[in-house]
């Protein structure tokens, strides 16, 4: 599966239409929270880190993100590219120096 394809997928699961975005970005920083969270349960607690916890909560972070670039018409494949172009160019430059 593409990113094109997960955001098509993902925008079925949508529930509700009223305030998308807004519902979306602070979903986002949600789960992005709860992920952060289990890294800080890791580094400094000493717990376990679970795969599959780590999975379902990075799973939640890309779901809500699809869903702001799908709000705003954005493909998430194109987010995708320009992000990795982006950090080549950003690279090659830190390598120059």
């Amino acid at each position: 599966m593409n990113f094109e394809e997960y955001q098509k997928e993902a925008n079925k699961t949508l529930i509700g239409d009223e305030q998308v975005l807004t519902n979306c970005a602070l979903g986002l920083a949600s789960e992005t929270g709860q992920l952060v969270d289990l890294v800080k349960k890791y580094t400094f607690h000493g717990e376990e880190m679970s795969k599959e916890q780590l999975t379902k909560e990075m799973g939640d972070v890309l779901w809500y993100l699809s869903q702001v670039a799908e709000w705003n018409d954005i493909n998430f494949d194109d987010v995708a590219k320009y992000n990795i172009q982006r950090l080549r160019n950003k690279k090659n430059k830190l390598a120059k120096k």
